[in-house]
This record gives C-alpha cells, sequence and structure tokens, in this order.
C-alpha cells in the first residue's frame, strides 16, 4: 500500500518521551556521554519498552521505570530536535500520519534548570520544521505539557512558554503526570481559561485512574476542547452527557491503557469503549506513544477491528473526530 491508497490518519496524543525509536534514543545517549543500566543494545530496548509480559498497575510506575530514561536521554536541545524529527517523519512513512500532534514537558528535559527552556522549546519546533520540509504532506504542532508533581509556578512558567511560541508551532496545553494528593485542579482553572482565551487549544489528562472527582471539576470548570483518555466517565451518564454537551472529545490509547494497568483486560476495554460510543461521546483512537508501547497507529486501528471493539465505520468516524478537533489549523 503507497502513500496515495494508505488512508490519511491523525495522530492528536503522542508522547515524545514514549515516541522515539530504541534505536535512535541509544545513539541519542551515547552522543551525550549518559551513563546507561547495560552496554547491551537488546537491555536498553526492554529498558524503555512495555512487553505483553510486563505487569505495570499504574501510570506512576510507568513513569518512574521508563519515562525517567527517556526524558533524561532527550534533556538537550540536539536531543530534542533530533526525536521530534524522527517522530513526525516515522509516523508520516509508517502510518500515513498526515495530522500529528506531539506533547512534551520542556522542564522535564532541561536538567533541572541546567538547560535553557527555550532553546529546548526552539529545538523542538526547529525538529518539527525539519520533519515538515522533509514530508511537506505532513501538518503538525506541539503540546506543551504542566505536571502534577510539579509546584505551581513552574507550570505557570511552562504556560507563558506555550503562550510566548503559539505562533512558531506550539498549539496546545496539556497537564498531566501520576495522581497525587498535594494537586488540586481547581488552582489550574484561571490558567487554563487564560491560554484558551490567548489562543492554545486545552487538552487535560483525567478520567485515566482513581475516581471521577477530578474529571467532573475538569469538565464543569476548565469545558477543555478534549480530555486525554478519560475512560473512567464511562460508569456516569450524566458525565458522559456533559461531555456531548460541552463537546469535549476524548483522547483514547488503547494498548497504552492495557499495558499501563488502567483498563485490566481486553474485555473490559471493550465493554468500556463500546459504552462511550454508544453514549455518543466524541472519540479519537492515538498511540500515546508508539514505541514504547510497541505500536503504531495502524495497528491501534486493527488491534479494535480484530477485536470486535469497533467496525470499520466507526473507526473512519473516529478519524473524523481527530481531524475536526485537532489543534492545528488546516
Amino acid at each position: 500500500m503507497n502513500s496515495q491508497t494508505m488512508p490519511q490518519r491523525v495522530d492528536l496524543h503522542n508522547h515524545l518521551g514514549a515516541a522515539v525509536d530504541p534505536a535512535i534514543m541509544w545513539s541519542i545517549a551515547h552522543t551525550q556521554g549518559i551513563k546507561l543500566p547495560s552496554k547491551n543494545y537488546w537491555d536498553f530496548e526492554k529498558l524503555i519498552t512495555i512487553a505483553q509480559s510486563d505487569d505495570f498497575q499504574s501510570m506512576a510506575e510507568v513513569d518512574k521505570q521508563l519515562f525517567y530514561w527517556t526524558e533524561l536521554i532527550q534533556s538537550s536541545p540536539v536531543a530534542v530536535e533530533t526525536s521530534v524529527q524522527s517522530v513526525i517523519g516515522g509516523g508520516y512513512r509508517k502510518c500515513n500520519i498526515t495530522v500529528h500532534e506531539l506533547r512534551f514537558n520542556p522542564m522535564k528535559r532541561n536538567r533541572g534548570g541546567e538547560q535553557d527552556l527555550d532553546h529546548i522549546i526552539m529545538a523542538a519546533l526547529r525538529g518539527m520544521d525539519r520533519a515538515i520540509l522533509e514530508y511537506p504532506q505532513v501538518k503538525a504542532g506541539l503540546i506543551l505539557m504542566l505536571d502534577r508533581t510539579f509546584p505551581y509556578a513552574l507550570n505557570e512558567i511552562i504556560m507563558h512558554k506555550a503562550l510566548k511560541y503559539k505562533n512558531r508551532g506550539i498549539v496546545g496545553l496539556d497537564i498531566a503526570g501520576p495522581q497525587v494528593k498535594k494537586f488540586q485542579m481547581k488552582k489550574y482553572v484561571g490558567l487554563f481559561k487564560e491560554a484558551r482565551k490567548q489562543g492554545l487549544g486545552i487538552t487535560i489528562h483525567t478520567g485515566e485512574e482513581g475516581n471521577l472527582a477530578e474529571m467532573r471539576q475538569v469538565v464543569k470548570l476548565i469545558k477543555p476542547d478534549r480530555i486525554g483518555h478519560g475512560f473512567l466517565c464511562w460508569q456516569d451518564k450524566k458525565l458522559m452527557k456533559d461531555l456531548v454537551k460541552h463537546n469535549i472529545t476524548l483522547e483514547l490509547c488503547p494498548t497504552s491503557n492495557l499495558k499501563c494497568g488502567v483498563i485490566k483486560s481486553l474485555n473490559e476495554e471493550r465493554k468500556i469503549y463500546q459504552t462511550l460510543h454508544q453514549n455518543k461521546v466524541k472519540l479519537t483512537i492515538n498511540t500515546d506513544g508508539p514505541e514504547m508501547y510497541r505500536t503504531n497507529l495502524f495497528k491501534e486501528l486493527e488491534f479494535l477491528q480484530t477485536n470486535n471493539i469497533f467496525s470499520q465505520a466507526d473507526i473512519d468516524r473516529f478519524m473524523n473526530n481527530a481531524r475536526k478537533a485537532s489543534f492545528i489549523k488546516q
């Protein structure tokens, strides 16, 4: 199948720390002189990817064991530029992804302040520009991420950086990270409203694990354009109705949900996803990070059909949803 016959695809939810080919990460690590736990490449590949036999129970475990290494290796302007270019170009070559949003937290790549934040962000934009120059069929944009484990002041800095570069290719703002007791989403209502007012798209990681209190709060007070994952709302009919009412789109990531342990089985995933669809919640299908989860967008869509979760007509509808929900001007 060539690019003329392959469907054009959209990936809205893709983390830079989970999206770079391990072989490229291996080379970047050696170029920068980063000491790795093993001098054997195959050990390294196991270190930054999730196999079927791995038994993760939460996103906190994945962050601690895998993202620690990928974010460390990507912590320089050269590394970020190479990483972004490889992901956008690779997505087009492998899956004909022609609308590609890539997200990352620049503060997790500046070595705790050792590297200049603007240089990290500009390097990411250069990587995106280089990929688009090589593959002019692709439209791409970057989403900057806040983190639940950061104090408000640091997250506010990231938001202002996103606004600073919104005319250069930063298209949205997100917040992610494991659930922590000290974090309060209500403190960020004003920040996200200001970001939207200034022209950024808003997507928020919530409703992936824990209880639904935070997701209800997000929908009521922030009304983001999209929600990362958000599938736990299948338990609450009113919340699903509110998503429909406010035209909020969910970014589903099937393989990631299973491999991270936030959905326990294929049967459970089928029930959850079909319940969302039956309640008319707008859905999109994404990778979350193709290399870490050993997948790609084509495999995600094939997985849903093979396991009788969704039909081809459903998938076509979700891809159209994604195109309409993208923060990238098309």
